[in-house]
């Protein structure tokens, strides 16, 4: 994509798949140091604002790439209070680098289960099963609502995979009741730990020595990585007493 493609994308979010390779190789420039990126700093600004939360999402972790500029902190300061998980995660990702501990709570969310609750009443039916792996943005489940047969999908605004469902299939449901949990997934977990390894708290060690530990499903990689997190976490326990 050249320049003058990647501008017209960052700008017209029209066909959004386009707007994310657009944004996937401004990170890519970013990332080798590309001075020149700088021109389309205010695109991507812009797009941490817009409606599309895969959007927002996308680009709080290129602002994640520049941790000089100081418009990019405080923007993702900003989406540390976005609605949307993905959002807040991918931000409290983003100022790790930029040496900022203010979305620590949300990088210890992203350990843990994630609960899905119906977006309006109706008649539930899944779509997915316990142990089903699911994608962001994958239909978990559909609520029909009246006789007008109305429906709207359930989706999974987390990757990982159906630890529980917590309502039963063709039961009546109302706005805000519980449907699925969905446990994070490899990925997510990863990341969430090595952040942890650099501003994580006494208080993330339950759910960082329950990897540690080892859970089920999870590769090699996370349960060595969980043991680094302890570790450091630990010692800036320590070193935080000794300075008192």
């Amino acid at each position: 994509m050249g320049d003058r493609e990647l501008g017209r994308y960052l700008s017209d979010t029209s066909v959004p798949h386009k707007t994310q390779h657009a944004l996937a190789q401004l990170s890519t420039r970013m990332a080798r140091g590309d001075g020149t990126t700088q021109r389309w700093y205010p695109e991507i600004i812009a797009l941490a604002q817009n409606k599309e939360p895969q959007l927002r999402s996308m680009a709080a972790w290129v602002m994640g790439q520049d941790n000089h500029s100081e418009e990019f902190h405080q923007t993702l300061r900003g989406l540390i209070e976005d609605p949307a998980p993905l959002v807040r995660w991918n931000a409290a990702l983003a100022l790790v680098r930029f040496g900022d501990a203010v979305g620590e709570p949300e990088l210890q969310a992203m350990l843990q289960p994630f609960t899905l609750t119906a977006p309006r009443a109706g008649t539930l039916k899944f779509r997915l099963q316990e142990q089903d792996a699911v994608q962001s943005g994958g239909i978990v489940a559909r609520i029909t609502e009246g006789n007008n047969a109305s429906t709207v999908d359930v989706l999974s605004p987390v990757a990982g995979k159906i630890d529980r469902l917590a309502a039963k299939d063709g039961v009546q449901i109302r706005a805000g009741d519980a449907i699925a949990v969905v446990a994070p997934g490899e990925a997510q977990v990863f990341e969430a730990l090595r952040a942890l390894v650099l501003i994580g708290r006494s208080d993330a060690l339950p759910e960082v020595e329950r990897f540690a530990a080892g859970v089920p499903g999870m590769p090699a990689r996370v349960r060595q990585q969980a043991l680094l997190t302890a570790q450091a976490i630990r010692q800036r326990a320590v070193q935080s007493e000794r300075a008192k």
